[in-house]
Order: C-alpha cells, then structure tokens, then sequence
C-alpha cells in the first residue's frame, strides 16, 4: 500500500473509532471516561495490526513466503511503533487517573510507582517491551520463520496481559475467557488489516483469501464461546444489559458483532469464490476489507469502552 492510501486509511480508521468513542459516551453517561476509551481502542488497534503483521506471512505457501516477511516488515515496524506510543500514552493517563492529577502532572516517580506496584501498570509495561521487542525485531532481525514465530508470541503475550488485568482479572476463568476472546478477535481482525496493508493483487488474494477464511472461521468460534463465558460471569442479571452503562455498552458491541458476522459470512459466500477464481480484482478485495474492518473497529472501540468502564 502506498503512502497515500495508508494516510487515509489511517484517517478513516480514526474517524470511526471517534464515533464509536462518542456513542460509547452516550451509552455510558455519566460514568464516561471518553479519553480512556479513545486511548484505549487506538492502543489496541494498533496492538491488532502489530499481531497480524507478525502471522500474515503464515498464511503464503513456502514459494511466496519470504515475500510475505518482506512486504510485511515496513508496516509491522511502524504499527508496532505505534502501539508503543499509545501504550506509553495510556499508561500515563491511567497513572495520572489513579493518582488524582492531570496527565501533565504525572512525574517520573508517579508513573515508575504505578508502573511497578499496580497490576494494571505491570500489565502496561509488558505491553510497551512487547511493542518495543516488536519493532526492534521488524527493523533488524534477520527475516525466518524462527523470527516470525518469535514475533508472533511476543505480540499475543503483550496483548494477553492487558486482557488479565482487565474488570475479570479476580475471576480466574473470567479472566482467560476474556484473553481468549480479545486474542481470538485480534487474530481476525489483524490478518484482515495486515492483508490490505500487504496483498497487491489478484493472485495474491486468490492464494492467501480461502487460508484466512478458515482462520477466521476457528477465531470466530473461540471469540464467540469466550465471550458468551465472559459476559455470564461479569453480568449478575440480564437487566444488567440495559440498567447498566456497562451492559448498554456490551449490548451494542453484540449487535455490532452481529452485524459484523453476517457481513464475514456473507463475504464468505461470494468474495471468497470469486477471489478464488480470479474474479475478484485486488481493489474489490480490498474495499470489502476494509468495509469490514471499519465494522472491527467499531467492535474494538466498544470493547475498549468495556474495560475502561467495568
């Protein structure tokens, strides 16, 4: 993808995640924190891209592979770059919420003290060495599958324990069905984003599009499993759905996830055969990518609005 394409992508991708802030707001006020959602949906958008970027290359055959790493290396380095950025920003802010300050208050000893001596701050300084480990690896490392392997397990490992500090984290089962679901959703939506950064053509699509439909159909199944399990656990009453700024917000992320599995299936039904059959040109396949990854990312911002709210 070319600068021009991902400066609006990037763009339209911000756009969508402030409207979702913005009607997580509604749903949630007043017990709001508008900037801890917007922080939070970017830092794991980010954290998404950065772990597809990592396993695109798993879904090539051994011919294009190296290609794949290749291709993928430039914007794994930045996405995960990114990720860094906002998961220092959010780390500050959450240290500045706690300590009762203003985010350029916040000083060196507040945030080390934070940082070190709370389980949501330790949560946040795996994130930011996973996002530091990423980059450096895309940057420098000699490109191999033990590489690639490597990248892959840091990345999850950063984004599995934001999950496990999260409003289950006293609930053991609790806690690794929302990891589960959180890793589950990101494989899927990371690959998909990672293949529009990354497939230029037709016949790139026709090889790599029916390995990721079966990839999304497995992470779907967990997400959805997972996420039932989560929601049974966090929720004392189905009234909770609608009473509770919380239950609001998950209600409209299960109807947002509705609307997201139709759209994938039907995807399925017709992309997936022409794209197969070399029917499908890559600027098709990438406007239906992206049409359902700004579905995602409405998903992704709700879901951040859960955790900053629960």
């Amino acid at each position: 993808m070319t600068d021009r394409p991902l400066i609006r992508a990037t763009l339209a991708g911000g756009a969508v995640v402030a409207a979702a802030s913005a009607l997580a707001w509604a749903l949630t006020y007043p017990h709001s924190s508008t900037a801890g959602t917007v922080i939070r949906a970017l830092t794991d958008c980010a954290a998404i891209i950065t772990l597809g970027l990592a396993a695109v290359p798993l879904l090539e055959s051994d011919r294009y592979r190296a290609e794949s790493v290749r291709r993928a290396a430039g914007p794994l380095a930045l996405a995960a770059s990114t990720w860094l950025l906002t998961e220092v920003v959010r780390l500050t802010l959450e240290s500045a919420q706690t300590a009762g300050v203003g985010f350029w208050q916040v000083g060196v000893q507040t945030l080390a003290d934070f940082g070190l001596h709370t389980t949501a701050g330790r949560s946040g300084l795996v994130g930011i060495v996973a996002a530091l480990i990423v980059a450096v690896v895309a940057t420098l490392a000699p490109r191999g599958p033990a590489t690639t392997a490597a990248t892959i397990g840091i990345a999850a490992v950063g984004m599995a324990a934001r999950t496990l500090a999260g409003h289950l984290s006293e609930s053991p089962v609790g806690g690794m069905a929302v990891a589960v679901h959180a890793l589950a959703a990101a494989v899927w939506c990371g690959v998909l984003a990672a293949l529009v950064l990354t497939v230029t053509h037709r016949g790139q699509w026709a090889r790599v599009l029916p390995r990721f439909s079966q990839l999304s159909l497995s992470c779907v199944g967990a997400l959805l499993v997972a996420g039932v399990a989560g929601a049974a656990i966090r929720l004392n009453s189905p009234s909770e759905l609608w009473g509770t700024g919380y239950g609001r917000v998950l209600t409209a992320k299960v109807v947002v996830t509705a609307v997201l599995l139709a759209l994938a299936w039907r995807n399925r039904s017709e992309w997936l055969p022409a794209a197969r059959a070399h029917r499908s040109s890559a600027a098709l396949s990438r406007t239906r990518s992206s049409v359902e990854l700004a579905v995602m990312a409405v998903a992704v911002t709700l879901a951040a609005a859960l955790a900053v709210t629960g």
